[in-house]
């Protein structure tokens, strides 16, 4: 067989290290731009090359043999110093530029992120965002992203973290839900309410409460008619009238600005619901692409108050 050109056959191990990353040939062609066909094809040249299966092939996965497992590990260090030389060579020179991949929740990018991005790509028009929303917490480096907006107050150690902003756990109804079935005046009340609630496991759905006035938390056991685990599908429940809905304060905003949801019960503190702060969380890495740190600042200081 010829002897592949050394140019080719440091792509071909580039690829092999991203296939090794993303864990499917699907992800590592749209983390490369480039066909899964041609993902294919590299990694059956490299082999050819090599004389050696690398990639063991399933209908859902792949995975690397020993041989594939020893040669990415060997490339991984000197391929990442690589990538960090460039970008940070590039990145001192001229406008911010790149590729940002982010993950957000649903209801946070929906109503609050979306309606203020077109800002930053104004300002910054060589970035490009890929936005993945979802309430599923994904995996970063298996799945390529850059950076995740995070509603959590448990964090992965391997990553950094900065704080975006402090949220508040609200409960709120529609005026004609209130008018109709009467405001309750304290916690105990909600057990004659029709709750609209994010269900956690099995168990019989429980809120609690503080307030500055008692020490320890109340906590009452609820029923509803609809739950799901999807704030902005409880918030348009409640919007139609069904009952009584513990929302984080950025899926409601909107809503009680406008007038057509109020809160229950403000002078009660619902705790142990939803996470208390947004974060926004990245991998470790030694050299950090400057469209990431920039869109992470941009965000911060948007978001910050």
């Amino acid at each position: 067989m010829k002897e592949m050109k050394t140019d080719a056959l440091w792509e071909h191990l580039h690829w092999l290290t991203v296939l090794a990353d993303q864990g499917s040939f699907t992800r590592a062609a749209e983390r490369l731009g480039v066909s899964k066909a041609a993902m294919s094809q590299k990694i059956k040249e490299l082999e050819a090359q090599a004389g050696v299966l690398l990639v063991q092939r399933t209908t859902r996965s792949v995975r690397l043999t020993s041989a594939g497992e020893k040669l990415v590990e060997e490339l991984r260090d000197p391929f990442t110093r690589i990538e960090q030389s460039f970008f940070s060579v590039r990145d001192e020179a001229g406008p911010v530029r790149g590729l940002v991949r982010m993950t957000a929740p649903v209801a946070f990018a929906r109503q609050q992120l979306v309606p203020l991005i077109g800002e930053f790509l104004r300002d910054y028009p060589q970035v490009r965002l890929q936005l993945d929303v979802t309430d599923r917490l994904v995996s970063l480096s298996h799945e390529g992203f850059d950076l995740a907006i995070r509603h959590s107050d448990t964090l992965p150690e391997t990553h950094v973290a900065l704080p975006l902003c402090d949220t508040q756990t609200l409960l709120v109804a529609s005026p004609a839900y209130l008018r109709a079935q009467g405001e309750p005046q304290r916690p105990q009340d909600l057990v004659q309410h029709n709750c609209l609630y994010y269900p956690r496991g099995v168990e019989s759905p429980r809120w609690r409460f503080i307030t500055p006035a008692e020490s320890e938390p109340m906590q009452v056991q609820i029923e509803g008619s609809f739950a799901t685990n999807n704030s902005e599908s409880i918030r348009d429940a409640a919007l139609q009238g069904l009952g009584i809905a513990m929302l984080p304060d950025f899926s409601a905003r909107e809503a009680l600005a406008a007038g057509s949801l109020r809160r229950v019960l403000p002078e009660w503190q619902p705790v142990e619901a939803f996470a208390t702060r947004l974060w926004i969380v990245r991998p470790w890495a030694a050299q950090v692409p400057r469209a990431v740190t920039t869109l992470t600042h941009w965000l911060r200081a948007r978001f910050g108050h």
